[in-house]
């Protein structure tokens, strides 16, 4: 920690401990081992959108298909069930994101509208069991217009599944529309401090409510060296003068923690295709790698992974893409 100290006095790392926006698939240190995905099947969620012109059913799809595409590239156990009317589509088990993918395509968004009340708190206790059989530290990730019109009290539910299952965390991906469904959903985010509530339309368009929904779920707290100075010029993985004088120390803080794993990551800006910059980036922490491994890090203790876009620093201003274009190193 001293040559970590004097560093910091250098301007050369700084040191953070959050965990950094990311860009889809996160990588982090996990912070939950199980999921589960609960999406109200109730007839009110076969009504539209009024923002995107779909159902909420069909909005609540799309949002699921990007977190899951999102979730960092670790073993997880998950699941994904319906409310109103209860069902199972995928039972709890280990995750892959493939399967789980293929399993939200499958949700039905064709039910009537008409004459099928809401019974989310009934749907949810019936669930309780089930819940306490869940991996712990657990997420239970909700997906509800809030509405409840039939059967016992969704709020009270809730609050009675805090008080019985320990580790376990609700979130809602919310696709209110009336003030009971609002109420109900504040309500419920009021009840844990570490709860999540994203608004679907945001994660169905924006990458940066993704990246922040996944973190805040899925990823704990990780030391996280970021090197100041490290970053590339507009489409460039080249390492100039000023690059490899703090690699140089960087080095010597890896050296003085040998005994762990070393992850380099790379980002770009937004600019560009997902595609292009995922390669980019990878080329930006490979570039990186090398660099250290002539400077005497053992090369079989570097990971170099490319995450593509970065959404930390604003995008759209040059100041805030050139942060963007960087390199982070984490231990693990």
């Amino acid at each position: 920690m001293k040559s970590l100290r004097m560093l910091m006095l250098a301007a050369a790392l700084v040191v953070s401990y959050a965990a950094a926006a990311m860009a889809a698939p996160v990588s982090c240190n996990k912070k939950i081992e199980s999921f589960d995905f609960v999406v109200d099947y109730s007839g009110s969620m076969m009504m539209h959108n009024k923002d995107l012109k779909k159902t909420k059913v069909q909005v609540a799809k799309e949002a699921l298909q990007r977190v899951n595409a999102a979730i960092p590239e670790q073993s997880f156990m998950g699941g994904l069930h319906t409310i109103s009317p209860n069902g199972v589509i995928v039972p709890q088990g280990p995750w892959s994101r493939s399967g789980m993918s293929s399993a939200i395509d499958t949700l039905k968004d064709s039910f009537d509208v008409f004459g099928r009340m809401t019974s989310m708190g009934d749907g949810l206790q019936t669930y309780e069991p089930f819940l306490s059989s869940m991996q712990r530290d657990a997420a239970l990730i909700v997906v509800t217009d809030g509405d409840n019109n039939r059967g016992v009290d969704f709020v009270e539910v809730v609050r009675q599944i805090y008080a019985t299952q320990r580790n376990l965390v609700v979130h809602i991906i919310d696709l209110s529309d009336t003030e009971n469904g609002k109420k109900n959903i504040q309500a419920i985010a009021a009840m844990n401090s570490a709860a999540q509530v994203v608004r679907a339309e945001e994660l169905v368009t924006s990458d940066a409510a993704v990246e922040r929904f996944v973190t805040a779920v899925f990823c704990g707290e990780a030391e996280v060296l970021v090197l100041r100075g490290v970053n590339f010029a507009f489409d460039s993985y080249a390492l100039d003068a000023k690059a490899m004088g703090i690699l140089n120390e960087a080095a010597a803080v890896i050296k003085t923690n040998a005994n762990k794993k070393v992850v380099l990551s790379g980002w770009t800006d937004s600019k560009g295709t997902d595609a292009y910059n995922r390669v980019l980036s990878q080329r930006r922490a490979t570039a990186v790698k090398n660099y250290l491994a002539k400077q005497g890090v053992p090369a079989s203790r570097m990971s170099a992974i490319g995450r593509g876009k970065s959404f930390k620093y604003d995008n759209s201003n040059e100041d805030g893409r050139y942060m963007n274009r960087r390199t982070e190193i984490s231990f693990e």
